[in-house]
């Protein structure tokens, strides 16, 4: 389960994500622009919506552990180069 909650209006957004699985509850602190925002979901999903997908993502290739605590979105293209162009398929899934 992945519960996404907004705790900032600015730019950038920030969220609090809880992931509950079989190991546990993890908590992670992320922001995002608005703009990375708009130029990932093609403006057509909610930030929320964005954020949820793109921890089904990281899930679907490390542990929720393995996820860091505190980082910004742009942050999951250095470790996984193929983010950006799997999150709309993602996003058409969820």
């Amino acid at each position: 389960m992945i519960k996404v909650e907004r705790t900032g209006e600015g730019d950038p957004l920030e969220f609090e994500v809880t992931v509950r699985g079989a190991s546990g509850e993890t908590h992670h602190h992320v922001t995002m622009a608005r703009e990375t925002c708009e130029r990932l979901t093609m403006g057509v999903h909610t930030p929320e919506r964005c954020i949820e997908t793109a921890f089904r993502f990281l899930l679907d290739r490390e542990p929720q552990e393995s996820i860091l605590r505190r980082f910004d979105i742009t942050v999951i293209s250095r470790y996984f180069p193929e983010f950006e162009r799997e999150l709309p398929r993602y996003l058409s899934r969820s």
